[in-house]
């Protein structure tokens, strides 16, 4: 098949979920013998990754325009430049999935969570999103979701059902320490938080939590987020030495970080599966997370819930298990990842789902 990725930044990744997402599916799609385009906003010094066609275009750099005007462009190219199908990424391009199906190419579309309910977002955009939730029904071939409770929430708020295909995760811990090195951090010597820095992923509150511990182990936060710079300001500011803050870290340096953490803190509230939750439990880290619908049902019975009245005491209750009972969360989490969370089968599942949409071809 020829098969079109529009809606995320662009690969290889650099950003969050999405971008992660294109990468895996897009590279494996090419190895099973597909022909793969994914449309880009960030600039890769080669046509092409791993296989993958990458199309660059233009966009506004704008919090508000950003994401939509770029694939806005990449479906007026994708007009002229015909594939077997296209899976678009965010619900927010809901309003551009007609146009493919229009030209006879039918169209999947990734709705992700509720986008909405992010407090990085003025009113307008809040409305937008809720509009794109509706568009979402129609407007597309078919909805996909990555958790059951998005798919839930989609049949009980607009009667539309979707299909649900998780997230993956790769498994296992690697090796090598370059980058725990370079931060000043030991293997199993710290905590370690992965998301955007966004008021909704708590970062700021998650810090303050860490602070009132009394341990040598440090507290790693790694993310960045774009037209966040006051709140990412509000994160930095304090004199507490054992707290690292890099930046983001991708690649090879964030698999190390992953791999080798004391514990793994997942404080987001919004949004559907999370790439962080999933990726840490399959390098077997120790995970405590915001006991949301959607974390639970990502982390089970193999990771610890909190919520914000009792954070600190959960974080003082990881310090004093024993190494055994931390050990045996820690193959329990990287057992679940494994089962539920394989980019093969994941994989599998958009294949079935792009040949159903084009007859089989």
């Amino acid at each position: 098949m020829r098969i079109a990725l529009l809606g995320t930044r662009g690969i290889p990744a650099n950003y969050g979920g999405f971008e992660t997402f294109a990468e895996e599916l897009s590279v494996r799609l090419v190895e099973r013998g597909h022909q793969v385009t994914v449309y880009c906003r960030e600039r890769h010094s080669a046509p092409q990754y791993r296989g993958v066609k990458l199309q660059y275009l233009p966009t506004i750099r704008h919090k508000y325009f950003d994401t939509l005007g770029h694939t806005c462009l990449s479906t007026l190219h994708l007009m002229t430049h015909r594939v077997d199908a296209a899976l678009y990424c965010n619900g927010a391009n809901a309003i551009f999935t007609w146009l493919p199906r229009v030209a006879r190419m039918p169209v999947a579309l990734n709705v992700d969570g509720i986008e909405r309910k992010r407090k990085k977002w003025n009113r307008l955009a809040k409305a937008w999103y809720y509009f794109s939730e509706w568009l979402a029904t129609f407007c597309p071939s078919v909805i996909v979701t990555d958790a059951l409770t998005i798919q839930e929430y989609y049949l009980r708020q607009w009667g539309q059902g979707s299909l649900f295909i998780s997230y993956g995760a790769e498994l296992g811990k690697v090796g090598g320490t370059a980058i725990l090195e370079k931060l000043g951090l030991a293997p199993e010597s710290y905590f370690l938080y992965v998301s955007r820095l966004e008021p909704e992923n708590h970062p700021l509150e998650v810090r303050q939590a860490f602070e009132k511990l009394a341990t040598p182990l440090k507290l790693a936060l790694i993310g960045d987020a774009p037209y966040a710079e006051e709140y990412i300001r509000c994160i930095r500011d304090t004199g507490d030495p054992r707290i690292v803050m890099p930046g983001a870290i991708y690649g090879e340096g964030y698999r190390q970080l992953q791999s080798h953490s004391f514990a793994y803190i997942h404080a987001t509230e919004v949004g559907g599966t999370h790439p962080a939750l999933i990726e840490a439990m399959g390098r077997g880290a120790l995970v405590l997370y915001r006991d949301t619908p959607e974390n639970a049902e990502v982390a089970g019975d193999a990771g610890i819930p909190f919520d914000w009245t009792d954070l600190n005491a959960k974080l003082e209750g990881v310090l004093a298990m024993t190494e055994e009972a931390r050990e045996t969360l820690r193959q329990r989490a990287m057992e679940r990842a494994r089962t539920r969370y394989s980019w093969d089968a994941v994989t599998a599942e958009y294949e079935r789902l792009l040949a159903g949409l084009t007859g089989g071809k």
